[in-house]
């Protein structure tokens, strides 16, 4: 057992509680930022066809003529695909961007990307301007592909051990409510309509506006505070605002411990994180399971859902309260999620979802193949939907943005999420790119790629990926330092000797 090892048995531990200024810290990080993911997620998908008649209509107050049908699907496609794009880039913004400004601080910086898009989009009808649009899908993706990043790192970094897994679950969930809330407004009865469409996707600017407010009076990160910032004091302060009592020193002696096991590696760059060993099955996980839950088919599911349903003999008309139901079930599961993950652990939550994702791809290409022969497959496809969302939820939704947190230590988590988030994103682009082609090519067959996928993920979570529940950071990579051979969590003398010292910092 190492010195650092001993220490942290001799730190006597106290289970945290969820305070009321941990819980509003929380629910204010992930309602401002996390549930705008989501919201912006959903919200075109309901007034697609009449975002589609304002653009030939402005292009035909400008020219005289309507687009052509292929410019048209082009406009369209680019507007969606701004999206996962702006994700991609403000995912390359977060090291930069929470080494200098903090967790809390890029929060609030993150808000400009909502604020101002939601603007533009409320006012593009009146402007006469689809190019708005299109900007602000790009800025909204980036306020996404921060808040994305961001909010799991601040909310892993501010809660006490025992409640990491809970609350790391808390802006999954939160994007789910976004989501469920954008497919509720935008129901053809509420503001799915001419008039209300740009309503719709201007509301985006109430979370980010009540964050703004709310959250300079919560804390920053305390390991941002006494680690990167080197303020003891700010950082102690933090602590017993968070954890409601004064001794906080057994807390601030872990954080200490992880510090000295850092000092020498600094603040860790994406490409010296590819070099170092110490970090190698770390960085394999990370790319592995952030891949596994985009590549797994869940924006394909939601995608085949609408034909599913209608093949089940749903109403044209009623599919859109079938979808709104579909997304109340991602809530509960996500919910459930929340009160699971501190008794089941993360590794039993990821096998499970992974596995009942598995099957359900399996089930439904069945089903799919069969519909055509059999009466009541249909019904068999909505079943397996339905099971896909559930297992989603449980595991591969939540779980991979919280293993970040917490496989990495202060210096490399930035860099880490910068990983992590660029996988996420390009992964959610090349399905959404992909996917009607695979369609088209393979038809009831897609799903098999995605069952493959999963069927992969699951196999390597079960042989790597250790559980994570109840563990300091240190004690969680101590475990890591066996899988990559090496003598300490960070041999950052004998690793980064080699490595030109300008390649340390971001």
């Amino acid at each position: 057992m190492s010195n650092d090892e001993e220490r942290i048995e001799d730190i006597v531990s106290v289970p945290g509680r969820l305070t009321p200024v941990l819980a509003l810290a929380t629910l204010i990080a992930a309602f401002g930022s996390s549930f705008q993911y989501g919201y912006n997620v959903a919200a075109v998908n309901s007034p697609a066809e009449l975002m589609k008649a304002f653009y030939n209509e402005t292009h035909y107050s400008r020219f005289s003529e309507y687009i052509s049908e292929f410019s048209l699907t082009l406009l369209w496609s680019i507007s969606v695909s701004m999206f996962p794009f702006g994700g991609f880039v403000g995912s390359l913004m977060v090291g930069p961007l929470v080494n200098r400004l903090g967790r809390k601080g890029t929060l609030l910086f993150n808000n400009i990307f909502s604020i101002v898009p939601a603007i533009l989009m409320g006012t593009s009808k009146t402007a006469r301007s689809y190019e708005m649009i299109i900007l602000s899908r790009l800025l909204v993706g980036i306020c996404a592909g921060l808040s994305s990043n961001v909010v799991p790192m601040y909310l892993g970094e501010l809660s006490p051990k025992n409640l990491r897994g809970a609350l790391g679950v808390v802006p999954q969930l939160f994007i789910t409510v976004g989501i469920l809330v954008a497919q509720i407004v935008g129901l053809r009865s509420l503001l799915a309509t001419e008039e209300g469409w740009p309503i719709l996707l201007g509301l985006t600017a109430i979370p980010a506006a009540l964050q703004l407010l709310l959250l300079p009076f919560f804390p920053e990160s305390p390991r941002y505070l006494l680690i990167q910032k080197k303020d003891a004091a700010a950082a102690k302060n933090a602590l017993k605002r968070l954890r409601g009592w004064d001794d906080v020193d057994a807390e601030m002696e872990e954080i200490q411990l992880e510090d000295e096991a850092e000092k020498a590696a600094g603040i860790i760059s994406v490409l010296t994180m590819f070099r170092m060993r110490s970090l190698r099955w770390q960085v394999i996980s990370i790319i592995i399971l952030m891949g596994g839950q985009q590549l797994s088919g869940v924006n394909a599911i939601y995608y085949y859902a609408d034909q599913i349903y209608l093949s089940a003999g749903v109403k044209d008309q009623d599919v859109q309260y079938v979808t709104v139901g579909t997304g109340a079930v991602n809530v509960l599961m996500t919910i459930c999620a929340v009160f699971v993950v501190e008794y089941l652990g993360r590794r039993a939550l990821l096998l499970l979802g992974f596995s009942v994702c598995f099957i359900a791809c399996c089930v439904l290409t069945v089903a799919l193949a069969l519909q055509d022969r059999v009466s009541w497959m249909p019904y068999i496809s909505i079943v397996c939907v339905i099971c896909y969302v559930i297992g989603h939820a449980l595991g591969p939704s939540p779980i991979p943005a919280l293993l970040i947190t917490e496989v990495f230590l202060q210096s490399s988590r930035s860099a880490a999420y910068m990983v992590g988030g660029t996988v996420h994103w390009l992964s959610n682009f090349a399905v959404g790119l992909v996917f009607p082609f695979i369609q088209v090519g393979l038809g009831a067959y897609s799903f098999i790629i995605f069952a493959v996928i999963c069927l992969l993920t699951t196999i390597y979570i079960f042989l790597i990926v250790p559980e994570t529940k109840g563990k300091t950071f240190v004690e969680i990579n101590h475990i890591f330092t066996k899988m990559n051979k090496v003598s300490d969590v960070h041999p950052a003398k004998d690793e980064l000797k080699d490595i030109p010292l300008s390649a340390v910092e971001l």
